[in-house]
């Protein structure tokens, strides 16, 4: 038996070194806000700083946010993440002030630090300067900071990271009220659900080179992006690769057709409720059409939710300035005759035929700058704002993919070093609640099968379907624990938070024998013992489960006495046809 330990963290031991303020600023996408908000307590823990609240970029004022809140209270509760903290670190809500206008003068030092920074470089580098100065200021990148693996003897530090991460870090109440309201809605479907994330994001396809798998203005918009990568020293690789390479090693997501394709090898009934997660799915919904073919019951925040719940998330925003769309103006008849006359000798070729007309839709949007220039505007302030409202989608993704019964990543592990929200869903799973069905498959092992069928998708031979369902059922046990370690725990702590995060009890009746690398570290098993404290809760907790089912048990004895009818209840609650995936849904069959 196992369980995860809960917060707050107890014996810290007291650095000596003297309190000052610190502030920190974050940069990114959700992902990488996520992370870098138990790095940066975890740094003010090791300099015995105190903290002030950070500031995230995407959601400051200038952004066009509300006015109703600030920057760090757009997505999380302050309240919650300074009471969790008040034994580990104190944490403000603001610089004094007398040191304001210091800060507005740019008069601290300001550090930049890589996600590979290590503890010596802030003992060293950061820690006197801040005993000078009494504050710095830390701008954090890509989730970056601090690096993901510490040594074992900062253990208690690691366990503040999932303490920060998993307890803190709350939602703002609204936020949370309305992703509960989702996942109930879904519930009330009657049967599980699964949540699938694509992570089909330009920046990613950019990096990886995977340009060639879309089509027409959508490549170009990828290409674009990555030339601006390596102009700026992020990738140090050719421009043009070969994409259909890239894919084959696993480089590139998997498409939401290939996705259903491996569901329908799982024998997922075509009736599954789907929940699609993700703010930005790059290609729009023309690369979900084949998977809603396969699955009709596809849901995302826009199906559950309606315009009045999500735009009171967003609160009271001023109004944008009117950007009407405004045609070319026609010329009139007489500037027509004007410019045949001026047009040279006879004899003259006829007029050009006039020019078609301009639509809106040509013209705005993400794409309309690509036909008319080289170079991609700078962002307005509704691209801006609309950043902002991003972060408010994602963190509903992020819950109702929490709560969700099976997970599905479409792009985990990536390779960027850069946090992505499918592999932080796979940790917070991992730590809340270990049982519970979620998929971490090698996506080069899943490319090689999909290519052998890529004459045939929709209508496999059974080898190959059963070679499916064994890959993916072994990435549901220890081996897909074990892969997951080994290769998204160097880049992302939360990605895999075990076995710091975890312990066990003395009860335990199997000790799982602890599994290392080459490089002799661990990455599953040898959790240590539970403390007295929690054994306490935990028997608490045992008692009044039993206490409940005693109460219950006169009603279990009548319910057992009708088998029959519970084993049909349990199979359809199962979301799975047991019918073969090639004779579901022919009809939708796209290949027809």
């Amino acid at each position: 038996m196992y369980c995860c330990l809960s917060f707050p963290i107890r014996n810290f031991k007291e650095p000596a070194v003297q309190k000052v303020m610190g502030e920190r600023q974050t940069f990114g996408v959700f992902a990488a806000i996520c992370k870098s908000k138990d790095q940066i307590s975890c740094i003010s823990r090791l300099l015995n700083a105190t903290l002030v609240l950070p500031e995230i970029q995407e959601s400051t004022r200038s952004k066009g946010i509300s006015s109703k809140f600030k920057s760090f209270s757009y997505l999380y509760d302050e309240d919650q993440f300074i009471a969790a903290l008040a034994k580990d670190v104190i944490v403000v809500k603001s610089l004094p002030n007398n040191l304001k206008d210091a800060r507005k003068s740019n008069k601290f030092p300001i550090f930049k630090p890589k996600s590979s920074a290590t503890p010596n470089f802030y003992i060293k580098d950061v820690l006197p300067k801040l005993r000078n100065s009494k504050v710095v200021g830390l701008v954090l990148t890509d989730g970056g900071g601090l690096q993901s693996i510490l040594p074992p003897s900062m253990g208690e530090y690691q366990r503040l990271r999932c303490g920060v991460a998993f307890h803190a870090l709350h939602f703002r109440p609204e936020i949370q009220a309305l992703g509960h309201r989702m996942v109930e809605r879904l519930r009330a479907w009657g049967q599980p659900f699964l949540s699938f994330h694509p992570g089909l994001t330009r920046d990613a396809l950019a990096y990886h080179g995977c340009a060639e798998l879309f089509q027409d203005i959508h490549t170009e918009l990828i290409q674009y992006r990555r030339a601006q990568m390596i102009n700026q020293g992020i990738l140090k690789d050719d421009l043009v690769v070969d994409s259909h390479m890239k894919r084959a090693n696993g480089s590139c997501p998997l498409m939401p057709e290939e996705v259903g394709l491996l569901l329908r090898a799982m024998s997922y009934s075509p009736k599954t409720i789907i929940y699609v997660s993700g703010s930005e799915i790059f290609g729009g919904q023309r690369v979900l059409i084949p998977l809603r073919a396969m699955y009709s019951n596809i849901a995302d925040r826009t199906s559950l939710c309606s315009k009045e719940e999500l735009s009171s998330l967003i609160g009271p925003e001023t109004s944008l300035p009117s950007d009407e769309f405004q045609p070319p103006p026609r010329k009139s008849k007489k500037q027509l005759e004007e410019e045949w006359k001026k047009a040279g000798p006879r004899p003259r070729p006829l007029p050009p035929p006039p020019d078609r007309p301009i639509y809106k839709h040509e013209k705005e949007g993400w794409y309309g700058w690509i036909t008319e220039r080289d170079t991609e505007p700078d962002p307005s302030l509704s691209d801006l704002r609309s950043q902002a409202h991003r972060l408010l989608w994602d963190a509903l993704d992020y819950i109702v993919s929490l709560e969700a019964d099976a997970f599905f990543p479409g792009f985990n592990n990536d390779g960027t070093g850069s946090p992505e929200f499918s592999s932080l869903v796979m940790g917070h799973r991992l730590y809340e609640m270990a049982s519970v069905r979620t998929y971490r498959p090698d996506r080069k092992v899943l490319i090689d099968l999909l290519s052998n069928i890529s004459d045939h998708l929709y209508h496999p031979r059974r080898n190959w379907t059963i070679a499916v369902q064994e890959h993916l059922n072994r990435s549901l046990t220890e081996e897909g624990l074990v892969r997951q370690s080994r290769l998204s725990k160097p880049t992302s702590f939360l990605s895999h938070p075990l076995p710091e995060c975890s312990c066990r009890t003395s009860e335990s009746a199997e000790i799982p024998i602890p599994v290392k690398d080459k490089s002799e570290r661990l990455l599953y098993g040898g959790e240590d013992e539970c403390p007295k404290w929690m054994k306490h809760s935990l028997a608490t907790v045992s008692k009044t489960t039993i206490s409940k089912e005693s109460a219950n048990a006169g009603e279990s004895e009548s319910q057992e006495d009708d088998t029959d009818l519970d084993g049909q209840q349990e199979s359809d609650e199962t979301g799975t046809d047991s019918s073969p995936p090639s004779t579901q849904d022919e009809e939708m069959d796209p290949d027809d």
